[in-house]
């Protein structure tokens, strides 16, 4: 059974969102949604689900059901249609160079409520792990979804490095003509790492990435000097031995 909105023109709905009637405001939304479609339309095949834009264009849709006014002196359509784009391009243009997935998305989303949460209880910053747990997924599957939320930077973005102003971060890149072999050596690096523990990783971080001595590093890792050292020279071998071979 149709309720008596659905039965009423946009003009005498819009009088009645005017008086403050919600329903009648509902029942604009439920009766334009054909007008957020025919605008998605317009940026079909530019990378983007298509009910990702419509859900973004129904933004659109709700702020200019909020907003309109009849003293504006246009039917409601001419004044949506620019609200409905520019919400999908703002969406466009935020959404990043780089894709990522809704799922990877939420994972980072929520990871970073636990996050919050644990540092108002706890009163310190929670690990990685602690996180993960937290959540019931694996350390690398958040690590992934964190990692596909940053940002990329432009090579031609300006920084500051204290000494001269304007300088881009391709400026300060060194080249010597072996960046092919660098990137190279780093993504085999990586592939390495990969393969062993956490707790392995995280004693070579600190060690070769943060110059942290084997005494620190026991610190952090709960364990003693000689063990670090002892688990360092075999991680060391075992990673000399796998570049020799390969």
């Amino acid at each position: 059974m149709l309720m008596p909105e659905a039965t009423k023109s946009n003009q005498e709905l819009l009088l009645l969102v005017a008086e403050g009637d919600l329903a009648a405001q509902e029942a604009l939304i439920a009766q334009n949604t054909g007008l957020v479609h025919s605008v998605v339309r317009r940026f079909a095949g530019r990378g983007h689900e298509m009910e990702d834009l419509f859900q973004v264009g129904c933004i659109g849709l709700i702020k200019a059901v909020q907003k309109f006014d009849l003293s504006f002196g246009v039917q409601f359509s001419t004044y949506a249609v620019p609200m409905v784009i520019g919400e999908i391009k703002r969406f466009i243009r935020d959404d990043g160079i780089i894709k990522v997935s809704r799922s990877l998305k939420e994972t980072a989303a929520k990871a970073m409520q636990v996050r919050e949460a644990l540092t108002a209880k706890s009163a310190a910053e929670p690990g990685l792990k602690e996180i993960a747990d937290t959540m019931g997924i694996s350390p690398s599957e958040l690590a992934v979804a964190l990692d596909a939320g940053a940002k990329p930077e432009s090579l031609y973005a300006t920084c500051d490095d204290g000494s001269r102003e304007g300088l881009s971060l391709l400026d300060k890149l060194e080249n010597d003509g072996n960046m092919e072999t660098e990137v190279t050596d780093r993504l085999a690096l990586y592939q390495a790492l990969s393969e062993f523990e956490e707790r392995d990783r995280k004693l070579l971080f600190l060690r070769y990435f943060r110059q942290k001595t084997q005494t620190q590093v026991a610190e952090v890792l709960g364990i003693s000097q000689v063990q670090v050292s002892r688990i360092e020279k075999k991680l060391l071998l075992k990673m000399r031995e796998k570049f020799l071979t390969e």
